[in-house]
């Protein structure tokens, strides 16, 4: 009896160096948004193949949001407010290490293809700087940046889709899509986020403009 309560105690005690180690690995004063609410979905597209550049992105070893807490605070008032009306959040991206970022510029500039079709099939890669789809400094390094979408809504176009039928007002697209992203740019105000016009899916909380940027790698 006396040596397996010495046990429990022991696992015990490593299981909460664990979550300290665990926890230190987050930047200053971030979250995982799984702790504050496991149950809005996480469709997390750079830590697998599933995404423009057509493989994992570094820096993202495990497909986690993790935010600023103040903007992950919000983000889970935004789902509530959303379940309340009928609708449900799924989420994208949250925080991105800078080395990511630097990834995207070098895809950017490389001479892979592969994901055109599907990505950005009107659009010449080298322009998509220029065209600002493709930001050489990011304010999901800050944590306080969300990429999302609604379950089951069509937005008029996937997400990270580099066209200007992405434009959040744009007209290319159907009512039901355009009556779409104004319900989600509405709710998302009301929590402090700002939509980036170029993109549907893209917010930033208040205050991402000024916060430091981070690399830490997400596991």
């Amino acid at each position: 009896m006396t040596t397996k309560t010495t046990r429990d105690i022991a696992a015990a005690a490593g299981a909460c160096i664990a979550c300290s180690a665990a926890a230190a690995a987050l930047p200053p004063g971030f979250v995982r948004l799984a702790d504050l609410a496991p149950q809005i979905v996480q469709d997390m597209r750079y830590a697998g193949s599933d995404n423009f550049t057509g493989r994992p992105v570094p820096g993202y070893k495990a497909p986690q949001c993790w935010l600023r807490e103040d903007a992950a605070r919000a983000l889970v008032a935004a789902q509530q407010e959303a379940k309340s009306r009928g609708f449900e959040l799924i989420i994208y991206d949250c925080y991105r290490p800078r080395r990511a970022v630097s990834a995207f510029i070098d895809w950017a500039k490389g001479a892979d293809e592969s994901m055109k079709a599907q990505y950005y099939p009107h659009e010449n890669k080298l322009d998509l700087f220029k065209r600002g789809y493709i930001a050489e400094k990011s304010s999901h390094s800050t944590g306080l940046a969300v990429d999302l979408g609604v379950l089951g809504w069509d937005f008029g176009t996937p997400f990270d889709f580099f066209d200007e039928r992405s434009w959040t007002a744009s007209k290319d697209v159907s009512e039901e899509a355009r009556a779409h992203r104004a319900t989600l740019e509405a709710l998302m105000r009301r929590h402090g986020f700002e939509n980036l016009p170029t993109e549907w899916w893209h917010y930033a909380f208040r205050g991402a403009a000024g916060a430091p940027s981070f690399d830490v790698e997400i596991e």
